[in-house]
């Protein structure tokens, strides 16, 4: 996905939390034919470009837009996400790209479940409430492989202090150290954790800065002398 979720069906401004499942994804991506830019992420793009091409896990993968980068970047792409029809989405546009040969797309609900076995590990704007999100970041860490990078990227808490619609629901936002803190501190070596600033157009029109939680870490291969 590509930003937290916002949904006129509930009133996130007074902090109302709902069930975000399979008929919640459903329903939202049904609001329109597209409910993302159709980009992939800034931060995907700034962390992993460097990175030499493997087996690479898109989690929350939405209608494709990053998995598709990655794909484009020589990248073998599983792409996962709760919701059939953001995947059936997806996969039109991956087609369309030329790169459906690259990608894997993948039905689960990713706070029960989560593929392991890859040199990169994705999520981006991957918002759950407490404990959630402690349960899938750490799911996040274990997906990887050893030499293999993990790239989490949400909306910082202080965007809740912005003109930009977010959830006023702090235990739905984290920080990079906040990722950081649930890795195994001997097995990883973090390499940005962060809070971001980049530019922004609030709903009024009004350029803004707006601030991205970054975390970037190597798993260690313990193996290697």
């Amino acid at each position: 996905m590509t930003h937290a979720p916002h949904s006129h069906r509930h009133d996130w401004s007074a902090g109302e939390l709902p069930v975000m499942d399979e008929a919640f994804w459903n329903a939202r991506y049904r609001e329109a034919d597209a409910i993302w830019s159709g980009r992939p992420n800034p931060q995907l793009i700034s962390e992993a470009t460097d990175l030499p091409p493997g087996s690479a896990l898109d989690v929350g993968c939405g209608e494709g837009a990053d998995a598709i980068w990655l794909a484009e970047q020589g990248w073998r792409v599983t792409a996962a996400d709760i919701s059939p029809v953001a995947l059936g989405r997806a996969a039109v546009h991956a087609e369309a790209a030329g790169v459906a040969d690259r990608i894997t797309w993948l039905q689960v609900d990713l706070t029960a479940e989560i593929p392991t076995g890859f040199d990169l590990v994705t999520a981006q704007f991957m918002h759950l409430p407490l404990p959630q999100v402690d349960v899938l970041q750490r799911r996040l860490a274990a997906a990887v492989n050893p030499g293999g990078t993990l790239l989490v990227v949400g909306h910082d808490p202080s965007d809740m202090g912005t003109t930009m619609p977010r959830p006023q629901i702090p235990d739905m936002y984290y920080t990079g150290p906040d990722v950081a803190d649930r890795l195994d501190a001997g097995g990883w070596e973090v390499l940005v954790a962060e809070a971001r600033p980049r530019p922004a157009v609030d709903p009024d029109g009004r350029t803004i800065t707006i601030h991205d939680a970054v975390l970037k870490a190597r798993r260690l291969d313990q193996n290697r002398s």
